[in-house]
């Protein structure tokens, strides 16, 4: 059985592992990458094993906080081994403050609470999904027509003063009403008209472990089951839930690793 070990950047002194696995992608914190390999084969990530298309093709994501670089352990049909050390590029993120949000979605009562923890549990079952769709391959499209990111991927939030989560998605800035796109095809697999802190919400399965959320959503013109292709509208946006103007949360995720959109359509 062939082993060879590879660095990605350079692919050097192994010609046969840089036949044997095509990426597409830029190795940063927040990307979703892709690959195609021979069909039949076997690829892990730091040990995970991935699913394949029937063609060959695998997605993965690379966590805001992820370190310095991964492996990526391809064995062909025939048993040839070849091991990928991927650097990943390491990213500064921005601190980001929003004040006047409504305090019961900053500090919660026990009512509101129990609320947020059950749509919390919905939106987490559905990322844990992994559909046949293949819209994971497509290019990705912007879901609206951006006048700016009002806040970028992966910024750490300061909430009326209070330390939380960071940002896991883009604030695309639009006016109420502005018709949203699916960026690339795939089923949706929750739409919900009012969670507490996401307001109107629709997620969207593009396959094999990557899904996408559209909070603050207005109105919603599709419900879970529903099939979508790349381009087709499927709601509006609006300033539902904690938002403190109009605007469209997109986020993309690889089962529950958020991932950033803006590297995957460029977006103002």
């Amino acid at each position: 059985m062939k082993h060879c070990v590879v660095t990605f950047l350079a692919f050097l002194g192994c010609a046969a592992a840089a036949q044997a696995v095509e990426l597409h992608g830029k190795m940063i914190q927040g990307a979703l990458m892709r690959g195609i390999v021979a069909p039949g084969s076997h690829v892990t990530v730091d040990g995970k094993e991935l699913r394949l298309t029937p063609d060959g093709q695998f997605v993965f994501g690379i966590a805001r906080d992820a370190g310095s670089d991964v492996d990526l352990v391809v064995t062909d049909p025939a048993g040839v081994i070849e091991e990928l050390h991927l650097g990943i590029t390491q990213r500064k993120w921005e601190v980001s403050r929003v004040d006047g949000l409504p305090e019961k979605t900053v500090t919660p009562d026990p009512a509101t609470l129990e609320q947020i923890k059950k749509d919390s549990a919905a939106i987490h079952a559905a990322r844990r999904q992994a559909g046949d769709e293949t819209g994971f391959e497509e290019k990705f499209l912007p879901p609206v027509p951006a006048l700016r990111v009002s806040e970028s991927f992966g910024s750490q939030r300061i909430l009326n003063g209070v330390a939380n989560a960071p940002h896991i998605g883009i604030d695309l800035a639009v006016p109420t009403g502005t018709p949203v796109l699916a960026p690339a095809s795939g089923k949706v697999i929750l739409a919900a008209p009012d969670m507490v802190l996401t307001g109107g919400t629709v997620m969207i399965d593009h396959g094999y472990g990557v899904t996408s959320v559209y909070a603050h959503l207005s109105e919603i013109s599709v419900k879970p089951g529903d099939v979508l292709g790349q381009g087709q509208e499927f709601a509006k946006s609006g300033m539902t839930g904690r938002a403190t103007g109009p605007h469209l949360h997109w986020g993309v995720f690889w089962f529950e690793t958020a991932l950033d959109p803006g590297l995957l359509t460029p977006v103002p």
